[in-house]
């Protein structure tokens, strides 16, 4: 589990963008280790044939294997959910074992789904996790950055270079109004 609670969080419409952010975040040496992704499996004409895990690795066929795929490879853990309310969903990174967590400990806060209670367990407030859970099922992407307050501003200042939809800093009070 990540021991603080900052973290920017940027939303893509396309995983085009999602993909074109994290090849930059990493060509600036972000740690992969501090990234998650998370988006909903509906973007495909065709059903998915399947997802299965070797070792480290988790697979997946469908329209965009190679987006999943290439960064469940390169991202720190990766699963694949059915959440009511929000269908079936596909997550890489550290958020992934804090989704778990709140699934195995039943500690859904508040209404909150498994999704929301692994944003809030990362500092997210409640008011940003109904609009984070709002963008997931209408098909955009979020890319999130966890970090010490000097690396959350460093992704938050290359992501603004991105086609983000919307770029947002949260936890540390010294890090967010910057």
């Amino acid at each position: 589990m990540m021991s603080n609670t900052n973290s920017v969080v940027a939303v893509f419409e396309s995983h085009d963008q999602a993909e074109n952010a994290i090849r930059k975040l990493q060509k600036a040496g972000i740690d992969m280790k501090n990234l998650s992704i998370i988006g909903k499996d509906h973007h495909t004409e065709e059903h998915v044939v399947g997802y299965y895990n070797t070792g480290d690795q988790m697979l997946y066929w469908g329209k965009q294997g190679a987006f999943w795929g290439g960064f469940w490879g390169l991202l720190f853990g990766s699963a694949f959910f059915l959440m009511p309310g929000i269908g079936p969903l596909l997550a890489a990174g550290p958020i992934v074992a804090l989704i778990v967590s709140s699934l195995e400990s039943a500690a859904v806060v508040g209404g909150l789904s498994a999704l929301g209670a692994g944003l809030l367990s990362i500092g997210i407030p409640k008011n940003s996790i109904v609009e984070y859970e709002t963008e997931v099922k209408t098909g955009k992407l979020l890319l999130v950055v966890h970090g010490t307050v000097d690396e959350v501003k460093r992704a938050r200042d290359l992501l603004h270079q991105t086609q983000a939809k919307s770029t947002t800093i949260h936890g540390d009070p010294t890090a967010v109004g910057v």
